[in-house]
């Protein structure tokens, strides 16, 4: 998984509709808002799953705000591939 991004996944983390190709992504009410369309869950849930995701999974960047207040989630490029391809299944 090792290398540069396709041309098709860069182009998956650049446009679409679908949200979760962007490749920055602040946990935020609109983040929410997005997935509670889908699924029947909580503000807190998705802090949850984000913060797993970030922590032991290892397929984020986290990076903070100066106050702490907010994080910003960016998907490591050698991940780009797997996730577009995962949420696709969904």
């Amino acid at each position: 998984m090792h290398g540069p991004v396709s041309p098709f996944c860069k182009s998956r983390l650049d446009s679409g509709p679908n949200y979760f190709y962007r490749k920055f992504v602040t946990l935020s009410p609109e983040l929410y808002t997005r997935l509670s369309e889908t699924f029947a869950i909580s503000y807190h849930s998705v802090a949850s799953m984000v913060g797993i995701i970030a922590s032991r999974m290892g397929i984020l960047h986290v990076k903070r705000d100066m106050d702490g207040a907010n994080a910003v989630y960016q998907i490591k490029e050698d991940y780009v591939c797997m996730v577009a391809r995962l949420l696709k299944c969904g």
